[in-house]
């Protein structure tokens, strides 16, 4: 994207953000919650599976059913399969972290882990605060999402990490 592309990016960031609708903070702490809510669906999964006790089969349907209240919360009114989408961006981003955790108490490197999960949890809030619309993207933005997929587009200057850098300034969970 061109620096004309990205002034125009960081406005539609700035102007979802600014808006009253969403407190971001409380919202970046559901969102964790309900990264956590997606873990114990699948940890409820395998332990039904590996214990043949139908009761886990019974504690994953409640929690699934309150991370699908919850995400509600955030995912507001979604399209085509944004509701999908957005579960399995906090999911990526959860189990991305928690390599990265693991990499790191081995003393391995682990930052690559660490900001993919993190652009990926950008691509989240971008996508769930309207930040990032394919009907509105010109055809030169509509492009380079295509491209995607090289490795130059998740490094500190590929798209993904210029969008998690503007996010990042957005939402903060620390503000009160």
């Amino acid at each position: 994207m061109a620096g004309k592309e990205w002034a125009e990016l960081a406005r539609k960031i700035e102007k979802v953000t600014s808006q009253k609708e969403m407190d971001l903070s409380s919202g970046e702490d559901l969102s964790i919650g309900i990264m956590n809510l997606i873990s114990l669906e699948e940890h409820f999964f395998f332990t039904a599976m590996k214990t043949g006790k139908r009761k886990y089969l019974l504690l994953l349907k409640e929690v699934r059913e309150m991370r699908k209240s919850l995400l509600r919360e955030l995912v507001r009114e979604p399209e085509g399969e944004v509701w999908c989408i957005s579960k399995h961006l906090l999911a990526a981003a959860m189990r991305l972290m928690e390599v990265g955790t693991k990499k790191l108490g081995e003393g391995k490197p682990a930052q690559d882990y660490f900001r993919r999960g993190y652009q990926l949890y950008g691509i989240f809030w971008a996508l769930n605060l309207g930040v990032i619309d394919s009907r509105a993207l010109s055809k030169k933005e509509k492009k380079e999402l295509e491209k995607l997929g090289r490795e130059e587009h998740y490094g500190e200057k590929g798209f993904f990490g210029r969008l998690g850098e503007m996010i990042s300034k957005a939402i903060d969970c620390c503000k009160e």
